[in-house]
């Protein structure tokens, strides 16, 4: 995890060269470089080389139950909103083997899993991620990390992840992150945090170093230090991105209305629409569902226990003897919305939700997690039915 010290904090100027000059140090330094790609016309993460790899030109148009990439002539490098993906597919992968067993004779040996940190020799170095998949990570964190019993799969993933974020200077329609004090600016969490800024003659990056291996890494780059005009220049994108949120939720006394609005008639409204799919949970940055499954071959010989991703939009997810608890789709929407932002307080400190949009972009029925919420808020003064 990144650490800081006095000599972080600093503010320094890159061109395209130093960018990519600093990318080459990651790779020289062992970190496996994943960051943002276009692959069969969306934003992803992946394996990259250096400055040549990232989406230049590619922009987003994001809305409900909508993406769509566009390729324009602006050489932005990080001038789409936000991918599809979210950095947890690395640090909390969609399946891990946990261990195997194989029978010879009258002897079973039991195997290693398949992600032991002696088989990876390379550990990330994250290139691009937005403030608000920053907060996801460190929510995440909280989860596997920081509580009682540590994930030992995301921890070795993790421990060792260098990032290198970018404050995001485009939100799109479905952002939501100043609302959930998550962007559009990086506050911590990161190595490097970066800003690109694109006028008619300049194309620079503004880094601001938040930690010593961050600070490390700069070290021999191409740079110079930030004009006072270059840092003006930042903060007014910044600026400007936080007033140009596509959405906004209001945060204030959420989570009380969300606890005590367990008979609200928008559960029926929303469930009348809501299919049950799981996509929000599967891009959702910072949702940790998972179950196990145990395979065997014919023979009965070898054996596999994999871990998955689940989600609590699935009839299985809440299964104990005799059925399940939440056998409707009504009861999982209000667990989902609940539990992120509510009761998701009182595991873990803070909400789960970050403001990604993600859930909005990619709900095939076009829920709004920020229209259901001001449902039920605008309707809070009226609602008869609510439990005090």
């Amino acid at each position: 995890m990144p650490k800081t010290t006095a000599r972080a904090r600093a503010y320094k100027t890159l061109d395209l060269h130093g960018l990519d000059a600093l990318l080459h140090a990651l790779v020289e330094q062992n970190y496996r470089l994943i960051g943002p790609c276009v692959r069969e016309g969306v934003i992803v993460y992946d394996d990259i080389a250096g400055v040549d790899d990232l989406p230049a030109g590619a922009f987003d148009e994001q809305d409900t139950a909508t993406y769509r990439l566009i390729k324009t002539d602006k050489p932005s490098l990080f001038g789409y909103t936000i991918s599809p993906q979210s950095w947890k597919r690395y640090l909390f992968p969609p399946e891990v083997k946990l261990w195997q067993a194989d029978r010879t004779g009258s002897s079973i040996t039991i195997g290693t899993n398949s992600d032991d940190p002696g088989e990876r020799t390379k550990p990330f170095a994250f290139i691009g991620v937005r403030p608000c998949e920053v907060r996801a990570i460190a929510i995440q964190d909280r989860v596997f990390i920081n509580q009682t019993y540590a994930d030992p799969v995301y921890k070795s993933r993790r421990e060792d992840a260098f990032i290198l974020a970018v404050n995001c200077t485009r939100p799109g329609k479905t952002c939501f992150c100043a609302s959930m004090d998550a962007g559009p600016q990086v506050t911590d969490g990161c190595d490097l945090a970066l800003t690109e800024v694109l006028d008619e003659d300049r194309h620079y990056f503004v880094v601001e170093v938040h930690s010593d291996r961050g600070a490390a890494i700069m070290e021999g780059i191409p740079q110079r230090n930030t004009s006072a005009e270059e840092q003006k220049n930042a903060s007014g994108l910044l600026h400007a991105a936080a007033q140009n949120m596509g959405r906004a939720v209001k945060t204030k006394g959420l989570r009380d209305l969300l606890n005590h609005s367990h008979d609200h008639p928008q559960w029926d409204s929303v469930a009348s629409r809501c299919l049950s799919c799981a996509n929000c949970t599967m891009v959702c940055p910072t949702c940790f569902c998972s179950t196990v499954e145990d395979v065997t071959d014919l023979s009965g010989d070898h054996a596999e226990r994999w871990r998955k991703w689940d989600s609590c939009f699935m009839l299985d997810s809440s299964y104990i003897f005799g059925g399940s608890v939440r056998a409707t789709s009504k009861s999982r929407y209000r667990q989902w919305l609940t539990h992120k932002m509510a009761t998701w307080n009182d595991q873990f400190d803070s909400m789960g939700c970050v403001g990604c949009g993600r859930c909005i972009a990619w709900c095939p029925a076009g829920i709004d997690i920020t229209a259901e919420i001001r449902a039920i808020q605008e309707s809070e003064p009226a609602d008869a039915t609510r439990k005090k």
